[in-house]
This record gives C-alpha cells, sequence and structure tokens, in this order.
C-alpha cells in the first residue's frame, strides 16, 4: 500500500515556545528505533461510547496517499499543527484573502493547549486530521503504544472539533511504515496522508528558499507545511501568488483527492 519507501528522520525544534518539530529531515541519519516507549507515551483505550463516537474501524490496513492522479489542477498544502496559535491566525488570514483551502494535521497536545486555534481552522472552512499525540519516531514503536498515540489525537480531535477528521498522518515520516497503515486502521482511519513535496519550512531557511521548494508543487501535489514558523507566514504570500499564476487551486485534501 506505500507508494515509496520509508523514510526517518530527527525531530527537531522548531522556532517558538510551543512549536513542535518538523515530520522529517532529508540527508539526516535515521534516529534510533525506540523498542519501548516512555510511559507517558501511552494512554487507556478510550472507552467504547468515545470509540464509537469517533468513527468505524475499515476492514483492514488504511491506504497511504501522497498525490491525487485526478489531472484537475489542484493541490492541497497540509500544515502540522503545532505552535503558536497567533501564527496560526497569520496563516488563515492569508489563505483566506487567497481564497484558498487547507488541511491541518493536528499534534494532540497541541490541540490540549490550544483547542481555540484548531476550532479557528475549522471555523475557516478548512479540514483538520490527526496527526499522532506526541509527535514521537512512531515508526520504533510496538504496536500498541502506536495506536494508542493515535487513538488518543484521535479522540481529543473529536472532542475539541466534533469530528476525528478523515486523514491521519505518520510522525517524523515522510511514508507511512505497514505497521503504522495497520494501526491507523484499528484507530478507524481509511487513508493515512503522506507527501510528495516538502516545503523544509521547519528548518526555518528564510522565505525564499520556502518558496522554491513549494513551486516543485505540480497538479495532485500534496505539500507538507508547518504552523508555528513566522519564516512559513513570510513566504505564503508569494507561494500562493506563484499557485495562482501557475493555475494551480489549494484546496484541502478531501477536495483533491475525491
Amino acid at each position: 500500500m506505500r507508494t515509496s519507501l520509508t523514510r526517518r528522520h530527527f525531530f527537531g525544534l522548531a522556532a517558538g515556545a510551543s512549536a513542535l518539530a518538523a515530520c522529517s529531515a532529508p540527508g539526516q541519519e535515521p534516529a534510533p528505533a525506540v523498542t519501548s516507549p516512555a510511559p507517558a507515551r501511552t494512554s487507556p483505550p478510550p472507552s467504547s461510547s468515545t470509540a464509537a463516537s469517533t468513527s468505524a474501524a475499515p476492514s483492514g490496513p488504511a491506504t497511504e496517499v501522497a498525490h491525487a492522479t485526478s489531472g484537475r489542477p489542484e493541490i492541497a498544502l497540509t500544515f502540522h499543527g503545532a505552535g503558536d496559535p497567533r501564527i496560526t491566525r497569520q496563516v488563515l488570514d492569508l489563505i483566506r484573502q487567497h481564497d484558498a483551502h487547507i488541511t491541518v494535521l493536528a499534534v494532540g497536545t497541541w490541540l490540549a493547549e490550544h483547542p481555540d486555534a484548531a476550532r479557528m481552522v475549522r471555523d475557516g472552512g478548512h479540514e483538520l486530521g490527526n496527526h499522532t499525540w506526541s509527535h514521537p519516531a512512531l515508526a520504533g514503536y510496538k504496536p500498541e503504544p502506536m495506536l494508542a498515540e493515535i487513538q488518543r489525537c484521535r479522540d481529543k480531535l473529536a472532542e475539541v472539533t466534533g469530528t476525528p477528521g478523515t486523514f491521519f498522518r505518520q510522525s517524523q515520516g515522510q511514508h507511512a511504515t505497514p505497521q503504522e497503515l495497520v494501526e491507523a486502521g484499528r484507530a478507524g482511519y481509511a487513508r493515512v496522508l503522506s507527501y510528495d513535496v516538502d516545503s523544509l519550512d521547519w528548518k526555518d531557511p528564510g522565505p525564499a528558499a520556502i518558496r522554491s521548494a513549494v513551486a516543485q508543487a505540480r497538479a495532485g501535489s500534496v505539500v507538507s507545511m508547518h504552523l508555528g514558523h513566522a519564516g512559513t507566514v513570510a513566504a505564503l504570500p508569494g507561494i500562493l501568488t506563484d499557485l495562482r499564476e501557475r493555475g494551480l487551486t489549494p484546496v484541502t485534501a478531501t477536495e483533491l483527492l475525491k
């Protein structure tokens, strides 16, 4: 079900006091596998009532998607949901000004700390998804703690926004492992949303470099970006202008993949 080889990378620190690390760091050595996550990483299984209120589990492992094949002139700008809510508001304001829509893959700890930021995303007509509870090096987790990371974020997302989101995205990796696909399916997600273009904005390389990275996007691309970084905000006007001039419309991942 995977579209390309899995790549795993270190979890770098994002700018700002509450910003989390990036999802991948091409060119670095993979993080060491975690054989037994710390107790704080786990959580008890959700109650049957909570699980029933979020989503029904599909029949098997989730399917990974990283690029649309419809041929429509659309792309999905997807954002790692973490960081200062003031930056989230700035991103949403710019997106609104350009009549675009985005998908935010929310980290559970961010949802717990800043529920109003997630509601801003929802109320702006954008899409939310699940990006694990604490953004660990998820591929190294054993099945049950891996499932707990997904379920705990799922349940907080449903509590805060009224929906568990359509998609799950693995943390610290561009592509999902077979086990991550299995556990996402067990948690009720039919699709795992990976990506084919990495903006590298989490490295804070400057607006011009971020804009250049996103320029690699083509019709059907899923682009990885991050809330919580001032450089991302500075790059967005140019990115959105470039996309419009190329005839590409930023839409939610659900719209892109329909």
